[in-house]
């Protein structure tokens, strides 16, 4: 299993569901999950502020999400809801949803139980989010937090925002994960934060080829990669 962590904009979606791909394992978004809360929440007309409300409707959320890096369904009941949780009022509320405890445990437990799931069946899986290698697996055999700088995440955030059709501009781009990086790691329950053993990956300067590159390395080091280069799983034994 490999642990994704960081912030908005570091690439951790794509990099996820390529490196899951490379290394022929499940894939799990746990932020999709968060966000499909929020989606609920929203439509519901519930305050996401509104702790206890939000609390109660996450118990009867009814959505499923897929585990295939190629194609990873996102559903709230039977409708396809994998653009809608990218929208701009879901990501204005999913750190107040997020921040909710008993969200957090609820969905916690749910990813637990996937990731369970998903090793049993493939024997690997890459699962991306914000408190995998603290909270969610803290015994997964590699983790890595991807890290770049605001303006660098910001550019993305804004490339991404203009390629599905979202108005947008570099600087509410820059506003919004600054915000996001606020609020996720102040809040009380699983903050962002990197697990004290993860390997820290800045990916300001690197392509996603690289990236992904940097990381079947590591996973090479950590023996989870067959086809490694000859002396790689014996230098990670030494």
């Amino acid at each position: 299993m490999v642990a994704l962590d960081g912030p908005s904009g570091t690439g951790k979606t794509t990099v996820a569901r390529k490196l899951a791909d490379r290394l022929g394992a499940g894939y799990l978004d746990t932020g999709a999950m968060y966000r499909l809360v929020t989606l609920a929440v929203l439509r519901a007309g519930t305050d996401p502020a509104d702790t206890d409300a939000v609390g109660h409707l996450a118990h009867d959320v009814h959505f499923s999400i897929g585990t295939s890096p190629e194609r990873p369904e996102v559903r709230l009941g039977e409708e396809d809801v994998a653009a809608d949780i990218r929208g701009p009022e879901v990501t204005q509320a999913v750190s107040a949803v997020s921040a909710v405890p008993q969200v957090r445990e609820l969905l916690v437990a749910r990813q637990r139980r996937i990731i369970a799931d998903v090793l049993a069946a493939t024997g690997g899986i890459v699962v991306e989010g914000r408190d995998i290698g603290t909270v969610v697996a803290p015994e997964s055999p590699l983790k890595v937090y991807l890290t770049a700088s605001a303006d660098v995440r910001a550019a993305r955030r804004s490339g991404q925002d203009s390629a599905a059709g979202r108005e947008t501009s570099v600087a509410a781009a820059r506003e919004s994960v600054e915000r996001r990086d606020r609020l996720d790691s102040t809040r009380t329950a699983s903050p962002l934060r990197a697990a004290e053993d993860a390997v820290p990956v800045d990916t300001s300067e690197l392509s996603i080829d690289q990236v992904i590159v940097a990381l079947a390395e590591l996973a090479c080091r950590r023996g989870l990669l067959d086809d490694c280069p000859a002396g790689a799983e014996a230098e990670a034994r030494a």
